[in-house]
């Protein structure tokens, strides 16, 4: 009802101001062609002329304040219409203060005034600079790499027509502002160039630079905008599972050899999923011959010491590995025990794969995030570079797996364009019929089924989540049936997954290194001083850093450390040697840039 007195508001509106526009159009006809001496006389014509064009723009204007007022009486029907459907849908949605003219009026003053727009503001350290990205209409720098990682890309979708806006509504002043009537009208021609930065705060804040023509000089002149952030709407709040009722997560995971790692998965598989959690099932889809039976032992004795065989199965496929089709016959195949998914028709996925480390938080996140038919969770994984290179760069021994669970620059990088993991629900992931099965080998099945989640109506929640690693492992890229794409695709992600770009720097220069650093002379334990008391002689030992508690003479000693030293020093070069050769194979490898 309110949308239909809206749409009938509008349609007033424009008929209202089309009548009007042609009224004046016939007023100023008929005084063009009839002369009014009576009126103005006849040595008054342009008097005359001025007369009605000021008449004219009066009722311009009056139009204008017209078309405002029914706009914002449009917004707040459209609020309350809002309002209704959010009423409908079992939100709770309201302002935390009426909606009032003059409150807003007063609200978007003090967010100006509080933005560095006419003057600067005071901060701590360069960290809390927010920087301006400089853009055209065809051309966007960004300072915060996105997703393509694109120094410069064209502005699509909400960008477009963010800045689309904010260009016009500066050309709308320069307009408004244009009282010479011979003077051209600015158009997007004369826009050139601006920058743009959002304060999270404040708003986004516009500046933009456009052309002059003044006669035959060129000038050029800066439109400052800005676009304030409203106060905070609180749309709802709802209660969250217990955790005695917690939502059953089906836990599907393809799987082809690769026993080793699975027995790590499955480890940990028991520690968060089984034991602590406990509200989480695991289809295994197992593809060939080669090492099933080791799976199968695996299994049986996770199910037999821990008593959770309901709570787990095997599936084998003879045939070719595909997590395309592994993870469709895991979704869809019912589960045969008793009791198991029985009253769960609608049940909760997480695609899993092998190599990734979860905890218990991550499958909170995914119950939080998921709902049938509205939301699908695809968290952004940190994905842990390759360990060998890592800690011997530093000069550490690789520590045990769970130690490497450290999120920070140097021990690994947020995934963003990795899709394999996510939560959703069955009925979803069935709606957009799944998987493409023709895709073999390795990647960009999880692309397809991304995209077919961004085109539909369901909402797809992409965060960061601390709580799910991937785990480095070799990745290898030839011997499979691959295309083109799928080919680039995993040379880039081995590339990406072995180090960052300043320890692929040391092991490329480290010739370079090596010849301009000073030679270090082999580690020479301290002479103990002699001495009579044996008091002393107890306390130089307890300082001595590699004191033993052996009776090891001094001599045996010294001829030992400096020999174990040594082929520590060969061994370590010997692995930055075999780590070089492995990264100058990743390097040497041709890409094509992507667009």
């Amino acid at each position: 009802m309110l949308r239909l007195l809206s749409m009938r508001l509008l349609t007033r509106v424009w008929l209202f101001a089309g009548s009007l526009s042609l009224i004046s159009l016939l007023i100023l006809g008929r005084c063009g062609i009839q002369d009014s001496p009576s009126i103005l006389g006849k040595s008054e014509p342009v008097s005359n002329t001025a007369a009605y064009i000021s008449l004219l723009e009066q009722r311009e204007e009056e139009n204008r304040a017209e078309v405002t007022r029914l706009t914002e009486e449009i917004r707040g029907l459209k609020l309350q219409l809002l309002q209704f459907q959010a009423q409908d849908m079992g939100f709770s949605y309201h302002l935390d203060s009426p909606v009032n003219g003059s409150d807003c009026t007063s609200y978007i003053r003090h967010q100006v005034e509080t933005a560095e727009v006419f003057h600067g503001v005071s901060l701590s350290n360069e960290y809390e600079l927010v920087a301006f990205t400089h853009f055209t209409l065809s051309r966007v720098y960004p300072t915060d790499l996105a997703l393509g990682k694109r120094v410069v890309e064209k502005p699509i979708g909400f960008k477009q027509k963010d800045l689309l806006e904010a260009v016009t509504a500066a050309l709308e002043l320069l307009n408004r502002n244009s009282t010479s009537h011979g003077k051209p009208k600015y158009t997007l021609e004369d826009f050139l160039e601006g920058v743009y930065r959002s304060v999270p705060t404040t708003g986004t804040e516009y500046e933009m630079f456009f052309r002059i023509r003044q006669g035959k000089s060129l000038g050029y002149t800066k439109v400052t905008v800005m676009r304030p952030f409203a106060p905070l709407v609180t749309l709802n709040s709802s209660p969250l599972h217990q955790s005695k009722d917690k939502e059953l997560i089906h836990v599907i995971l393809p799987l082809s050899g690769r026993i080793s790692t699975f027995q790590g998965f499955m480890d940990k598989f028991v520690k968060i999923a089984l034991k602590n959690d406990r509200h989480v099932l695991l289809s295994v889809v197992y593809f060939g011959e080669e090492g099933l039976s080791e799976a199968r032992v695996i299994m049986s004795k996770v199910a037999g010491k821990n008593g959770h065989a309901s709570s787990l199965r095997l599936l084998a496929l003879n045939e070719t590995f595909s997590r395309a089709k592994g993870l469709r016959v895991g979704a869809e195949r019912p589960w045969d025990r008793p009791g198991v998914l029985r009253d769960q028709q609608d049940v909760l996925l997480f695609l899993c794969d092998v190599d990734v480390v979860f905890s218990a938080r991550f499958l909170d996140r995914c119950r939080w995030n998921s709902r049938p038919g509205s939301r699908v969770y695809y968290p952004v994984v940190f994905s842990l570079y390759n360990p060998h290179v890592v800690y011997t760069l530093q000069g550490k021994r690789v520590p045990s797996e769970t130690d490497q669970l450290v999120i920070s620059k140097d021990t690994g990088f947020w995934r963003d364009f990795g899709y394999g993991m996510t939560c959703q629900y069955k009925s979803d992931f069935l709606r957009v019929r799944g998987f493409e099965e023709e895709m073999v080998g390795w990647g960009m099945e999880d692309v397809l089924l991304y995209r077919k989640y961004i085109r539909s109506r369901i909402k797809v929640v992409r965060a960061t989540d601390p709580g799910i690693f991937h785990i480095w492992h070799p990745k290898v890229c030839t011997g499979e049936q691959q295309s083109s794409d799928q080919y680039r695709a995993c040379i880039r992600s081995r590339a990406l997954n072995e180090a960052s770009h300043a320890q692929l720097g040391f092991l490329a220069f480290k010739d370079d290194k090596a010849a301009n650093t000073p030679a270090q002379t082999p580690f020479k334990p301290a002479k103990r001083k002699r001495s009579n008391s044996t008091h002393n002689n107890k306390t130089t030992n307890a300082k001595t850093p590699h004191s033993t508690q052996s009776k090891t003479t001094k001599g045996s000693r010294k001829k030992t450390k400096p020999n174990e030293i040594a082929s520590n020093k060969v061994n370590s070069e010997k692995t930055l040697k075999h780590q070089s050769n492995d990264v100058n194979r990743i390097v040497q490898t041709p890409l094509k840039e992507e667009t």
